[in-house]
Formats: structure tokens, C-alpha cells, sequence
């Protein structure tokens, strides 16, 4: 039997996966806000660097009860609506439904399993370099790998299904053993990017190409990395060369941060600073770097009545 996918925040992210999975013949539902009508008569434009394609008779809605039940859903909505969710996802799941949180930050899982007790959930973190450019319309630059972890109630039989569709789909998806470390590994590279790129109005290779902001970009990566040790996450030595090295190679980008400070919308400084700072805290090792990065994001937020 098929499964049937459910698409919450069809952006840059659930944009491109949701519409690689729908464009391989695989039952994907998107849920659409303000871009609803647009993409029910005019289709889902993906440009990518691995090919270009247009989802033309897609399954599209703009209220969440009127989606059928999914085996699997990919939520890709920023975590500044995960207040959301319960009543997003409430109508769309089955008691084998398996929720796959692709969302940046610290303590996501743990909040949506408050809910959702019984659901299986899963963390998933991407890695590619992918925008929102016009209505319905995903630009994919770079990478885009997933990397996705069990949180509770793991379904070995509902992964096999979907790392099989993947595939077909031409994704990468890797399964983590680990998946605290992996949500730490992954701060590693957005608490010193999307911060940066906001406060210094830079792309990652404008600031990778100052020798000060460079600098500052690893002593913040080192602090994150500590923290992430101190709470008995695991994360190599060399990681930080090797996330330095990536970006070096990267297509000039603006993270998710930078285009949503340019684009007027709350910035996810809760569950990419906050949380990770407080979980730090906790057990005595204070990111003093990171700390005064996030202090700088909420004054600019205030100021711009963001959040």
C-alpha cells in the first residue's frame, strides 16, 4: 500500500521535498496558506540545480480537515507557528502516523510530544540551500540532504516505506542513532550563520571572506560545540573544520534567518538561540557569544516589532 503524505508549510522546505516526493508519483496533500489559490490554478514551480520540474495536478487545500488522514507527515513550518500544530495536525493524523519535524532549533519534539503523546515523531534536519522566490515558485541552489532521528514510538515499517519513496524520489535521507547530537550538529552551523547574516547584512560568503567575522563565525561554532558536549551530545573535533570547509564551498546564501528578517517575518530566535542557551545553562556551561548574538537579534526583533 502507498502512502499517503501530508505537507505542512509548503515553503523552501516542504516546497522541495514535498514536491520531489509528489513528482516521483508518491501521494502527497500540500496544506497552502496565502499562496492557496495561486497554486491551485496555476501549479508548483521547483527550479534545482538537480532539474527543474512543475507540479501541475497536485493535491492542494487551505484548511487541514479537509486533508485526508497521512501516514507520514513532513512539518516544515517555522517553529515560531508551532503553537499551531495541534489543531494542524489533529484532523490529518491515524494512530500509525509518523510526524517528521524538519524545523531548526532545540526542544521541538519534546514540545510537540505534550500533544501528541502517542505519535510517533521524528526530527529531521536538512541540509541544502533552497528559497521561496514567487508564489509557488522554490528555488534549490545547493545540497539537500536529510537527516532525519526517532524522538518516541519509532516505526520501523512506515521508515522502510519512506526511505524507499526517497529514493525513488532521488533524496538523500540518513537515519541517525542520535538524534540530540544531530539537532546539536546542526546548531553548529545555523546559531553562527543566521545570526550573523542578519546583524552584518552579509551572505555566508561575504562573511566567510572577512578574516574578523570568520573568526567570530568559529569561536561561536566552538561554543555551541562545547555546550553541545557538556550536555553529552557527541560531536567530532573535526566538525567544525569540516562545517567551515562546506561553507567555503557553498553558493553565496542567505539562511532562513536573513530572509525572514528581510521579508518582515518573526525570527525563530526561541528554538535556535533560546532554548539551546537555556538547555546550556542548565548544567553550568553559559555560551557567553551566543548569548550576546541572540540579546543583539531580540533588540533588533523589538525594534522592528517582530515578535
Amino acid at each position: 500500500m502507498r502512502l499517503k503524505y501530508g505537507i505542512i508549510g509548503v515553503g523552501a522546505i516542504g516546497g522541495f521535498y514535498g514536491g520531489r516526493l509528489a513528482n516521483a508519483g508518491c501521494d502527497v496533500h500540500f496544506l497552502f496558506h496565502s499562496e492557496y489559490k495561486h497554486v491551485k490554478e496555476h501549479g508548483f514551480q521547483v527550479d534545482s540545480v538537480e532539474g527543474d520540474f512543475h507540479l501541475s495536478d497536485i493535491f492542494v487545500y487551505n484548511n487541514s480537515f479537509d486533508m485526508p488522514k497521512c501516514d507520514v507527515v513532513l512539518v516544515s513550518l517555522k517553529s515560531t507557528q508551532n503553537h499551531l500544530l495541534p489543531q494542524l495536525l489533529e484532523p490529518i493524523l491515524h494512530e500509525s502516523s509518523m510526524v517528521i519535524l524538519i524545523q531548526n532549533g532545540l526542544g521541538l519534539e519534546a514540545e510537540l510530544a505534550l500533544s501528541f503523546p502517542q505519535t510517533t515523531i521524528v526530527g529531521g534536519m536538512a541540509f541544502i540551500c533552497s528559497s521561496r522566490v514567487g508564489l509557488g515558485h522554490i528555488q534549490h541552489k545547493d545540497y539537500g540532504s536529510l537527516n532525519i532521528g526517532f524522538y518516541q514510538h519509532r516505526n520501523e515499517s512506515v521508515l522502510t516505506r519512506f526511505l524507499e519513496d526517497c529514493c525513488c524520489a532521488g533524496l538523500t535521507v540518513t537515519v541517525a542513532d542520535d538524534l540530540y547530537s544531530a539537532r546539536w550538529k546542526k546548531l553548529v552551523w545555523n546559531i553562527p550563520y543566521n545570526g550573523l547574516t542578519v546583524v552584518l547584512n552579509a551572505t555566508t560568503e561575504q562573511i566567510m571572506r572577512n578574516s574578523f567575522s570568520r573568526q567570530l563565525v568559529k569561536e561561536l561554532m566552538e561554543e555551541v560545540r562545547a555546550a553541545a558536549l557538556a550536555n553529552g551530545a557527541t560531536i567530532e573535533e573535526s566538525f567544525i573544520l569540516d562545517m567551515l570547509n562546506m561553507t567555503d564551498e557553498m553558493r553565496p546564501y542567505s539562511p532562513s534567518m536573513k530572509l525572514d528578517w528581510d521579508n518582515h517575518r518573526p525570527l525563530e530566535i526561541r528554538s535556535i538561540y533560546l532554548n539551546p542557551i537555556e538547555e546550556a545553562k542548565k548544567i553550568g556551561c553559559p555560551m557567553k557569544k551566543v548569548e550576546a548574538l541572540s540579546q543583539i537579534l531580540l533588540s533588533l526583533s523589538k525594534n522592528a516589532e517582530l515578535i
